[in-house]
């Protein structure tokens, strides 16, 4: 496993980080037992990665608390979220925090986001909630701020290009993937130009293990003169990047791409099954995609800011 410095916060973060949230979350909603849960993540852990993201929304920070109980805590950069908007108060927020801590059995956090920020929140956020998150912060309880967008409803990353004019944030959590490459054209280079951190979350949708999605998909697209017809096999839109000496699959071709696109540091990854993990590592172990396919993949996906993959 690789690791990388996650902006202006130092923390020596793995390149892949293990999302307990997501469809899965780490299997809880698939069927597995806290027991078969708390081993995804130590076997992540064992594997080399050391971030661990979750939400209070998600109901795995008790599991987390399990898992890592016999880890060193300073070896860990261990995140939560706390979803927010105009009706959070600072007491709601400082609340949560405390009911996050106790669950997942430590005294700070590496990371704490105001989660799922739309763009019409975000001033009563920064304004209101910031200064609450910097006394966490002072109080020792955080160690850095982050905040999240909500990718499905804005994934043109309007809330984040506001929140770059502020000095609050130390990471930026962002929708980012093969089909909606829109945050490399100007946030990253921000984001980079000021030091913040980037943990990529939406790497891997839906799109790239089922086919008749990812058609339906780009035939949105071209609809919305976002992706041109004669730049893509209808039948099968990506199938360039599988071959000898490229992608093995789409999910590893998807991580690979974000994974060493510049700008982002963590790209997380989520999962309850072990076979599944392990597929998932082994991406984060081979190299860039060929030139070839990446300037084939980025030209036909230049003018999209309108899907999610989902």
């Amino acid at each position: 496993m690789d690791y990388t410095t996650l902006g202006r916060t130092g923390l020596a973060v793995s390149s892949m980080g293990l999302g307990c949230g997501g469809p899965s979350r780490i299997g809880q909603t698939t069927g597995n037992t806290e027991v078969e849960s708390v081993a995804i993540i130590r076997r992540a852990l064992g594997s080399g990665i050391n971030v661990i993201d979750t939400a209070e929304g998600y109901g795995t920070e008790e599991i987390i608390g399990k898992a890592i109980k016999d880890f060193d805590r300073s070896s860990l950069v261990l995140s939560t979220k706390k979803t927010a908007s105009e009706r959070i108060t600072p007491r709601q927020l400082e609340e949560s925090l405390e009911q996050s801590l106790r669950r997942l059995g430590t005294e700070y956090l590496d990371i704490y986001y105001l989660h799922g920020v739309l763009p019409r929140d975000y001033d009563y956020l920064v304004s209101e909630i910031g200064p609450s998150l910097q006394e966490m912060r002072r109080q020792g309880k955080i160690r850095f701020i982050g905040i999240t967008e909500m990718f499905n409803d804005d994934p043109q990353h309007t809330m984040l290009h506001r929140a770059l004019q502020d000095d609050i944030w130390d990471v930026m959590m962002v929708g980012f993937n093969m089909l909606n490459q829109s945050a490399n054209a100007g946030l990253f280079t921000a984001t980079t130009e000021k030091n913040i951190g980037i943990v990529v979350m939406f790497a891997v949708r839906m799109a790239f293990s089922r086919p008749d999605r990812l058609r339906q998909i780009i035939e949105d697209l071209i609809e919305k003169k976002q992706v041109d017809p004669q730049d893509i096999n209808l039948g099968d839109p990506l199938s360039f990047l599988v071959h000898d000496g490229g992608a093995i699959n789409l999910t590893d071709a998807a991580y690979r791409f974000c994974r060493y696109e510049p700008g982002t540091q963590v790209i997380l990854s989520g999962t309850g099954n072990p076979a599944h993990l392990d597929e998932n590592i082994a991406s984060f172990s081979r190299p860039p995609l060929p030139s070839d396919d990446l300037i084939k993949l980025k030209s036909i996906f230049q003018n999209v800011d309108s899907v999610t993959g989902q």
